[in-house]
């Protein structure tokens, strides 16, 4: 009988080993995929503030918490089985899939830019796609859903970039990478936005009931600055979008054969980093950045259209909705 249970002890920390391994492994996975993801955990970062902008503040960090589990649904839900699906059954699917997000990205990025360059062409356009929100709560529940399908992008993004840099193993093991990256992102960026979207309310408090000068200074200085930082913030959400995506479609195109464009980017962002060593990595960035927002504000611009008058009337047509009155 001692010996049994010595034996069943024995298979026991055997099996506790392996299994401390294999979680060490998707520790040192989950690590190196999520730096591999920084970038578009920053494009996420900027992009989902601007979806606050307009709300009473007693309903900001509300609207943040709802992107947030919007965000959570789509990873763990929805793209983490679906990335391992297509991973094994259809890999080919990967990539039209992700520049169809992309020219998503796109179109919404151009749309902002093109409300705020043409407001009255941009409220008959706004008419045409989709119907005017009729109460606070309806408005409410369009920027959540609007700010959940663009997760769903940058999401997808995250998913295949961690997928991208996993080795093949067991498929648990993939899964549970992928969820803790998952999980861990969503944390980190809108945990940030929250802090971002309540630093005013922090300010007034700090300038109110300060302890000395200094922290009450600190205190208006938030309440000053905070409107404006979100107003940049805003505007570099947009322009985030319209780079990820430009850049999603320049690299489906390199997987399809047609490098030009990311050659073209690559050769701009190697000359501009050798012009200025100083920085050199940042330099190389911003010019594959800006080359990339090209790239998607043309495609943005085209779709504009495209959206406004055929694809919206035709989904309308097909759900049996039509537009609200435009006065």
């Amino acid at each position: 009988m001692s010996t049994g249970l010595l034996a069943l002890l024995d298979d026991v920390a055997s099996l506790t080993k392996v299994a401390a391994a294999s979680l060490d492994d998707v520790t040192a996975q989950a690590a190196k995929a999520g730096a591999k993801a920084a970038g578009i955990v920053i494009d996420d970062a900027a992009v989902t503030p601007r979806y606050v902008v307009g709300f009473t503040a007693d309903r900001e960090l509300p609207i943040v918490w709802r992107i947030a589990l919007g965000s959570l649904r789509n990873k763990l839900v929805f793209l983490l089985p679906g990335a391992l699906a297509l991973s094994a059954l259809a890999p080919w699917a990967i990539t039209p899939l992700l520049m169809f997000g992309g020219a998503f990205l796109c179109y919404e990025g151009a749309e902002k830019v093109y409300e705020a360059l043409f407001p009255h062409a941009a409220h008959a356009h706004e008419a045409a796609a989709r119907a005017t929100p009729a109460d606070p709560k309806q408005l409410e529940d369009e920027k959540v859903g609007g700010a959940i399908r663009t997760d769903l992008i940058l999401s997808a993004e995250i998913m295949a970039i961690t997928l991208s840099t996993l080795p093949d193993g067991a498929l648990w093991v993939q899964a549970l990478v992928l969820a803790v990256v998952g999980v861990a992102l969503t944390v980190l960026v809108y945990g940030g936005v929250a802090l971002i979207v309540k630093a005013d309310d922090v300010g007034v408090a700090l300038a109110k009931n300060g302890i000395g000068p200094v922290t009450r200074a600190i205190g208006r200085g938030l309440v000053i600055g905070m409107p404006v930082f979100l107003r940049v913030l805003s505007v570099v959400g947009t322009a985030a979008m319209i780079w990820v995506g430009g850049g999603i479609i320049v690299h489906g195109l390199e997987e399809y054969g047609f490098p030009a464009l990311g050659h073209a980017l690559h050769a701009a962002s190697e000359k501009a980093a050798h012009a200025v060593p100083v920085g050199a990595g940042l330099v190389s960035w911003l010019v594959t950045a800006a080359g990339s927002g090209i790239v998607g504000g043309i495609l943005g611009a085209f779709l504009i259209p495209i959206v406004g008058r055929v694809l919206s009337p035709l989904w309308r047509r097909l759900r049996g909705r039509t537009p609200a009155p435009h006065h």
